[in-house]
């Protein structure tokens, strides 16, 4: 039976192994001598072991390798051999082993690498035989009933294994090597039960292969992960995660505006003050003297602009601002510095399209002074206040585009005598309606010129503040202030402005170049008037008059406007044609009274 425990009888031997074990006797007691040895039966009846006398650290070291003596025979060895397989288990013991002194501290056998076969492993020295008689020893073993080799001694062909230490720990990063299956011939070998390591305390007890590697017998030690791959992850995660807060908190930041109070750089406060000569040097002196009309009368209501001519309160407009009133109560007057006040018709004449109203008990007026005409010239910068579509104090700017441009604005009644004859400066400064009446100022802050007509995008020209006109084109029409200010000089002395005249009644039918004297006046009367400047002059009925001063005029509007760019007593050189012939007359202007 095997039973966990080698079956050393089995195994084949050797001619030369068989030949040095001697057979034991065939009955009887034996006790053995130095040099002899026997059984009964074949076996060795060892009595049962008895407590060692050494220290418990010293049994404990040499557990698995029991220390006894056996006599010697003259070679100071003996050998045991059982030849017998066959034993009585009732057999005396014949053989007493002795200890002749505490057993010594087993050494250890010295290393061998894994793989090695373990019959090749050499087998420790035995120990020295006792000296003392058989007699005087104590029996260290029982009998063994399952016929095995002594205990702790091993058999005649095999080395006993040396002292087995637990094995060191596997270092973190060695491989675990499989244990060395056992060889062809080789033995089971009995288990052993290590305690914990003293290097490891409270190490679990493991199942020893003495003939395996080192650490055979020990659960495999855990790999440890690479700490370099884990502070990657680490790293990767992190950089992860802070991206999605940094994104979120941009967005965030993005759509509210940030987190904080928004403060914006801004420049310090400097001199408020412009050149006077610059567009907001020159609105900056003459708003105070810009005013806003307000007009109701007749079933409607308009808007216009006018300017102070004087600290008693004048102010010139035109006269398409105030036609509807009928009274003071009609018109409002706003300033700049929103106060206002009730104002009275002074005057109007409706050929020059001038009107002066006048304001009572309002004190700091500021005139705005008055430039001269005749010395503006084309491409000199022009600045436009009024009050387009009732946006009072409004400021634009551009240049002069023209002078002497002949326009006639009004005839809404049809017939004529609401047409008004202007020879106007023209201007890109826009002009809407609304801005009728307001100053035009050149760039010394003077009024050169009344703002009051604008050309319509769909081709004709009316008053700046008429329904029909959409908005500025950049051609708008003033005034020119020479003949502003004698006819608001009239008005205000007179309440009444004369026209200059030359005394005939022109053909408005004619279609040839100039402007042709008809051959009826008005009513059937004479066309040229008896004792008038024409006549004097010499003029005759057809007559076509091409030029004035010089200044080409293609028909007869543009032979008014430049009369009426003159006062009463100026004289005038005319070019004009009669029966094919060219001839030039001198006349003086006479005078008729306004409507």
């Amino acid at each position: 039976m095997d039973n966990g425990k080698p079956n050393w009888w089995s195994r084949p031997s050797s001619t030369p192994e068989a030949a040095r074990i001697p057979s034991p006797p065939p009955t009887g007691d034996v006790t053995e001598h130095p040099g002899a040895g026997g059984a009964d039966d074949g076996d060795f009846p060892l009595p049962a072991p008895q407590p060692p006398t050494a220290p418990a650290g010293a049994e404990a070291e040499g557990a698995g390798v029991t220390d006894m003596t056996e006599a010697t025979g003259a070679s100071g060895a003996s050998e045991v051999a059982d030849s017998a397989p066959t034993a009585s288990p009732e057999a005396a013991p014949a053989v007493l082993l002795t200890k002749s002194e505490p057993p010594a501290p087993a050494v250890d056998a010295p290393a061998v690498p894994a793989g090695t076969d373990p019959a090749a492993r050499p087998a420790p020295e035995p120990p020295h035989a006792s000296a003392e008689p058989a007699a005087a020893a104590q029996p260290l073993h029982a009998p063994d009933e399952y016929r095995t080799p002594p205990y702790g001694e091993p058999g005649p062909w095999a080395p006993a294994p040396p002292v087995q230490h637990p094995s060191a720990p596997v270092p973190p990063q060695q491989a675990h090597v499989p244990p060395v299956p056992p060889q062809a011939h080789s033995h089971p070998q009995p288990t052993l039960h290590q305690p914990p390591h003293s290097g490891a305390p409270g190490a679990p007890w493991v199942q020893y292969d003495p003939w395996g590697t080192g650490g055979a017998g020990l659960p495999p030690a855990p790999a440890k992960k690479s700490r370099k791959g884990l502070a990657i992850v680490g790293a990767l995660v992190f950089a992860l995660v802070t991206g999605v807060i940094g994104g979120g908190i941009g967005a965030y930041v993005e759509r509210n505006g940030g987190l904080t109070t928004v403060e914006l750089p801004q420049a310090d406060a400097g001199d408020t003050d412009r050149a006077p000569e610059s567009v907001a040097g020159i609105a900056a002196s003459a708003l105070p003297g810009v005013v806003t009309l307000h007009v109701k009368g007749g079933g409607s209501s308009g808007t216009g602009t006018g300017f102070v001519l004087d600290t008693k309160g004048h102010i010139l407009t035109n006269n398409h601002v105030v036609d509807s009133a009928r009274s003071s109560e009609d018109i409002s007057v706003t300033f700049s510095s929103g106060e206002t006040a009730r104002a009275k018709l002074v005057g109007k004449d409706t050929g020059y399209d001038l009107a002066v109203v006048q304001v009572t008990g309002v004190s700091g007026l500021k005139p705005l002074p008055l430039g001269n005409s005749d010395n503006v010239r084309v491409g000199d910068p022009v600045v436009a206040i009024g009050a387009p579509f009732d946006l009072s104090n409004t400021v634009t700017s551009g240049i002069i585009s023209a002078k002497e441009r002949p326009i006639t604005a009004g005839g809404e009644k049809g017939d004529g005598s609401d047409i008004s004859y202007v020879d106007a400066l023209q201007t890109d400064a826009p002009i809407n309606p609304g801005n009728s009446g307001g100053p035009l100022l050149d760039s010394k802050a003077r009024v050169i010129g009344i703002n009051s007509a604008i050309r319509a995008a769909g081709g004709g020209s009316g008053e700046g503040d008429s329904a029909s006109q959409p908005g500025s084109i950049g051609l708008g029409f003033a005034i020119p202030i020479n003949q502003g200010k004698r006819v608001a000089e009239e008005l205000i002395n007179t309440g009444k402005a004369t026209h200059p005249v030359i005394g005939v009644s022109l053909d408005m039918q004619f279609n040839g170049d100039g402007a042709r004297v008809g051959e009826k006046g008005k009513d059937g009367s004479a066309s040229v008037s008896p004792g008038g400047p024409a006549a004097k002059a010499g003029l005759l009925p057809g007559d076509v008059i091409t030029k004035v001063d010089g200044q080409r005029v293609h028909n007869g509007e543009e032979l008014i406007v430049k009369i009426r760019a003159h006062r009463p007593g100026d004289r005038l050189e005319l070019t004009l044609t009669r029966d094919g012939k060219e001839l030039t007359k001198t006349l003086t202007l006479g005078s008729s009274q306004g409507a």
